[in-house]
């Protein structure tokens, strides 16, 4: 099947040398005479990192439910966090005839071969969520406002703590995501540009030392594959190496919900009670476990980046790539994947805490009711 839609794509390529510029992926079907690919016949590959995050599982479903309502194939990948699996499920997605690939990138800098191999088949690339780097072959991205995710929780540790009128020093340790993960990168900077004027005036202090120099060295700082139990090891040891005779955290960042649960983890075997006296604790994500426990005290918030709205946003583009219509961005300045810079659609993440949770998260319908409890 992909060589006769292949076939027809370049014959049509010929014939319209505007449809070319306009979707370098354009295939005809049984539709008839517009030129566009009959929605049936049109095969949509969906790849996502892993099951093993609750907000992944939720994206991928989300978003293949939406395409199947456009009547498109689907064909739903989660590669366990491995490289070589998201790769390998890439080209089974080629090999099928897919005409879009939608790509949450596990190692954004990692695809650059297999999505020339899409190119070569006449395949569009979606990127979602995460950028992918170092190739041209990405048509667009679709996002959440990344820097500005850490903004947020950077501004919100700022206004717990009073940094513009306490005198302080409050002690703070620093995370950040994964190194292959590129927003890790945007959520930190958000967060530090924010801080880094308390940790110059001393206002801010990390006992552990673990404060990069500048930006660039927010890798070494970062949590491989997001895991919550690294980030609990990590936070044990810094605990025990430089929190002793009666010294305390007063704040972690966290840039995400997943290793604050292991952050979690580790202050409370530390003999931190939830409640008043619990460092405050940032998240991102809104993820059940995470929503209850900044009910019980033990998170202080989480940007909320509503997935359904992202999900929404993508199935629109994905449907104006297959038509040939002008696809919708709103940014085309940000985001440099170092051979290009790449069209993007970025939606406004949002701060929850827990007098917040009804509204926006339960009343929204983006959690059930009896997710969580005690509110």
């Amino acid at each position: 099947m992909r060589s006769w839609r292949k076939l027809v794509a370049i014959a049509t390529a010929t014939l319209t040398l505007g449809a070319l510029g306009a979707c370098s992926s354009e295939r005809t079907g049984d539709a008839g005479g517009d030129g566009s690919a009959a929605p049936s016949d049109t095969l949509i590959g969906i790849s996502m990192p892993t099951r093993s995050l609750e907000r992944w599982n939720n994206d991928g479903a989300h978003l293949e439910g939406l395409l199947k309502k456009q009547d498109f194939q689907t064909s739903l990948q989660y590669a366990d966090n491995q490289v070589n699996q998201q790769i390998s499920q890439i080209q089974n997605m080629i090999n099928d005839g897919a005409d879009v690939l939608v790509i949450a990138a596990i190692d954004g800098t990692a695809l650059g071969p297999v999505l020339q191999q899409a190119a070569d088949a006449g395949i569009q690339i979606l990127a979602y969520d995460r950028l992918i780097n170092g190739t041209e072959n990405v048509d667009y991205y679709a996002t959440f406002d990344n820097e500005l995710v850490g903004t947020l929780q950077g501004k919100f540790i700022v206004d717990q703590l009073d940094l513009d009128n306490a005198a302080g020093p409050f002690n703070i340790e620093l995370f950040a995501g994964s190194p292959d993960d590129n927003n890790a990168r945007f959520f930190f900077k958000g967060a530090f540009d924010v801080l880094k004027p308390y940790f110059d005036s001393g206002k801010l202090v990390s006992p552990s030392g673990k404060v990069p120099a500048n930006i660039d060295g927010w890798t070494q700082i970062g949590i491989q594959g997001w895991v919550s139990a690294t980030a609990q090891s990590e936070m044990e040891n810094r605990l025990n190496s430089f929190y002793t005779d009666g010294k305390k955290v007063d704040v972690v960042l966290s840039p995400n919900d997943s290793l604050a649960l292991g952050i979690t983890q580790a202050l409370l075997g530390a003999g931190y009670t939830a409640g008043d006296g619990f460092p405050i604790l940032t998240g991102q994500d809104g993820d059940v476990a995470n929503v209850q426990s900044i009910i019980d005290g033990t998170q202080s918030m989480t940007v909320w980046k509503d997935t359904r709205t992202l999900g929404d946003q993508v199935a629109k583009m994905v449907g104006q790539m297959v038509a040939g219509e002008e696809v919708s961005v709103n940014d085309t300045e940000s985001y440099d994947n170092g051979v290009k810079v790449v069209p993007a659609f970025l939606l406004e993440p949002q701060v929850v805490v827990r007098d917040q949770i009804q509204e926006k998260l339960i009343d929204s319908g983006f959690l059930k009711a009896d997710a969580v409890h005690g509110l």
